[in-house]
């Protein structure tokens, strides 16, 4: 934990070192970035920053502090890649974080927390005084935005909420891959999301427990814990606090997920003197799919209905109140319901693919946009016909006749990807994911498509048995901390011919991308990143992070790769969150050669 301390009426928190790729990093470089920006323009502000946690000397108070709940007038400069909007103080030598609010906004803030050694302070959102030309409220949807943690930019035209998030991704480079910027390509517009409000398919609202339920005797004994005398909030956390705030309904859930919501909360507070302890309701959307043909069948018609439009899907008007959501599309209809038990299996169709998954496992929350982002990797994960790499000063560059899915989940990239390819592999740590994928590869008649429980200290071994190097290609998609070292390195020393990296956090995928294009030199010392060698022992990964450098002096026999693409998606509309897709292609070999 960070230490906080009261000094004379001020509340202060002193960092310690943030995990890598948390939002606490991406923060303290957002800030840094802006106290510099302006020191360079104005000459003013200049300021040193402390990483230390160390008690030995308290930070110099960069100028009148006020103190903590007292209320203080910003102008946002900037939004960070969190989603926060970021003023300079005063004196321009220390920042203010506050969330809800736009670059151009004079706001008043609630003081809440100093971090003096991070030159920043946390505020809390009161009020717009004078509103930025960005701010239309209008366009808000939901009565808890501003107090929620849930969405921070619904005041933000779409358009608007598209281009900052093309800067999140410019920014993670800049900052976090520790590259020259000749190494990283002018990143591509942001692809947005056909649904903007009703897209999310899994919601997670909570309540806590009864008071008293966290003491060191109710832990113990669950019979000293006291039930509740009253329905307690069910919903999602106030900004900036652990606190729960009630909430009815979600705007950027499916109409599904909204109906689950409000039958889920009823359920809650008729049944509420059974628990005693608080609980997180799953609510995940399934769908079932029926052909027109079939439904008119059983209806007795002959014909699709008057009045049908075909050209995109629409809610039938006709549905009774409380029916489940229902589409009609040309061929099929779909009716969405929704699941609460965690090992029951969600379906989720992708196009003409067919997905199961338990409820409770990790699938995409955002259905819309599938088909546009697996679309793209498909036109992007082979090489462009115009390209022409060098293996080696005879021979062109092989054909690409083999997938690799790892972090494969349920099969989302090895099933829609599969009919490019002569054969793929999907490899997880995990064997219940390799079920989900087994089982969805027989659903979808893909046969030529495996799916393997990988050894994470070996996580490429039936990769190697089955495939050649330079005739594969890689799809990493981490967690959101990113690529562990051994597996970046074990990634390095195989050395397949493209990389495909998606990830919902571009910070720790920039990080990673860095250290593949510079295959792993300044990370992990002159041998590691090189390919392997037969009976060559396995060596520890170690090293810390480098300093920005330029383009890496060629080493003999390493591997890397060059940066071809970079794009967003924008899977969470009115939220700070992009996933980024980077294509990487491998540019030398074992022998040396480069492009």
């Amino acid at each position: 934990m960070a230490k906080r301390k009261r000094q004379q009426g001020y509340y202060t928190k002193r960092m310690k070192a943030a995990q890598e790729g948390s939002n606490e990093e991406v923060l303290l470089a957002d800030v840094r970035d802006l106290l510099q920006t302006h020191e360079k323009t104005t000459g003013l502000g200049s300021v040193t920053f402390n990483d230390e946690e160390s008690d030995a000397a308290e930070p110099e108070k960069p100028f009148d502090l006020p103190e903590r709940f007292s209320e203080v007038e910003v102008k946002i400069s900037t939004l960070s890649s969190i989603g926060d909007g970021l003023g300079l103080s005063p004196m321009s030598n220390h920042v203010y974080v506050v969330p809800f609010t736009l670059p151009g906004d004079v706001v008043k803030a609630k003081v809440v927390t100093h971090m003096l050694n991070a030159h920043y302070t946390l505020a809390d959102f009161i009020s717009v005084l004078e509103p930025s030309p960005q701010r239309n409220d209008s366009l808000v949807q939901c009565p808890y935005f501003a107090k929620c943690s849930g969405c921070q930019l619904q005041m933000l035209p779409y358009e608007d909420q598209l281009a900052h998030k093309k800067t999140i991704l410019q920014k993670a480079y800049r900052n976090f891959s520790n590259l020259a910027s000749e190494l990283i390509p002018v990143i591509g517009d942001t692809i947005g999301s056909p649904m903007q409000y009703g897209y999310r398919t899994k919601l997670t609202p909570h309540f806590d427990g009864p008071p008293g339920s966290h003491s060191r005797k109710a832990r113990k004994d669950l019979s000293e814990r006291q039930g509740f005398d009253k329905v307690p909030p069910i919903g999602f956390m106030v900004k900036g606090t652990r606190k729960t705030m009630d909430i009815e309904d979600c705007p950027i859930g499916t109409d599904a997920v909204r109906d689950g919501l409000k039958i889920e909360r009823k359920r809650v507070a008729d049944e509420i003197s059974k628990y005693k302890r608080g609980a997180t309701i799953l609510l995940r959307e399934t769908t079932s799919r029926v052909s027109i043909e079939r439904s008119l069948a059983s209806a007795g018609a002959s014909t699709v209905p008057n009045g049908v439009n075909h050209s995109s899907p629409f809610k039938n008007p006709d549905l009774p109140p409380g029916d489940p959501p229902r589409d009609i599309t040309p061929s099929y209809t779909e009716t969405k319901t929704y699941l609460t038990d965690q090992n029951a299996l969600s379906t989720e169709h992708i196009g003409s693919y067919i997905f199961l998954n338990p409820a409770g496992a990790f699938f995409q929350n955002n259905s819309s946009i599938l088909p546009t982002f697996t679309s793209y990797i498909r036109s992007h994960i082979l090489p462009p016909p115009s390209s022409f790499q060098v293996i080696n000063s005879e021979n062109p560059q092989p054909q690409i006749k083999y997938l690799i899915d790892t972090y494969s989940g349920s099969g989302l990239f090895s099933i829609t990807l599969s009919s490019l390819f002569y054969a793929t592999l999907g490899i997880d740590i995990a064997p219940s994911s390799i079920a989900s994928a087994n089982q969805n590869a027989k659903l979808n008649n893909i046969e030529n498509a495996t799916f393997v429980t990988g050894d994470a200290a070996n996580i490429f071994a039936e990769a190697k048995k089955r495939f050649k190097a330079e005739e594969s290609v890689v799809v990493v998609d981490p967690p959101r901390k990113g690529c562990d070292d051994g597996f970046l390195k074990q990634l390095l020393g195989w050395g397949p011919a493209r990389v495909v990296y998606v990830s919902c956090n571009v910070h720790t995928q920039a990080r990673d991308v860095g250290v593949l294009v510079r295959g792993g030199q300044e990370r992990w010392g002159e041998e590691d990143g090189k390919g392997e060698k037969e009976g060559e022992p396995e060596r520890e990964v170690g090293g810390e992070r480098e300093e920005k450098v330029g383009k890496e002096r060629e080493t003999k026999g390493r591997i890397r790769y060059s940066i071809e693409s970079l794009r967003g998606f924008d899977f969470f509309p009115q939220t700070g969150h992009v996933e980024g897709v980077a294509i990487l292609q491998r540019v030398n070999d074992r022998e040396g050669a480069v492009e």
